[in-house]
């Protein structure tokens, strides 16, 4: 049996690039999703609790996406930091446009 999991498989094959999924702690994923459905929350419009939920789901989704996507955590947390940052860019470059 190979233990050596966690080295980079020459050729950059298959098991070097979902190792780092394999040491990522599940209260990080959802802490992360949390944070993500904050900031949609300052950024879209939502009503109630029904609302509420849409957003959680949404920050659900995009949160997987990245972390199905991403090649590292390096990868997995700097995709996740620009598309929020993006966002907070946008709503800022309206409300200066609005002033």
């Amino acid at each position: 049996m190979d233990t050596n999991n966690w080295r980079p498989v020459p050729g950059g094959g298959e098991p070097a690039m979902q190792d780092w999924r394999a040491h990522l702690q599940p209260d990080v994923r959802q802490i992360i999703a949390i944070k993500i459905q904050e900031t949609l929350k300052n950024h879209l419009p939502f009503s109630g609790q029904e609302g509420l939920q849409e957003l959680k789901k949404i920050a659900l989704r995009f949160e997987e996406k990245i972390y199905t996507s991403a090649t590292s955590l390096c990868d997995y947390l700097r995709k996740i930091s620009v598309k929020m940052l993006t966002m907070e860019t946008r709503n800022t470059g309206n409300d200066d446009t609005e002033a």
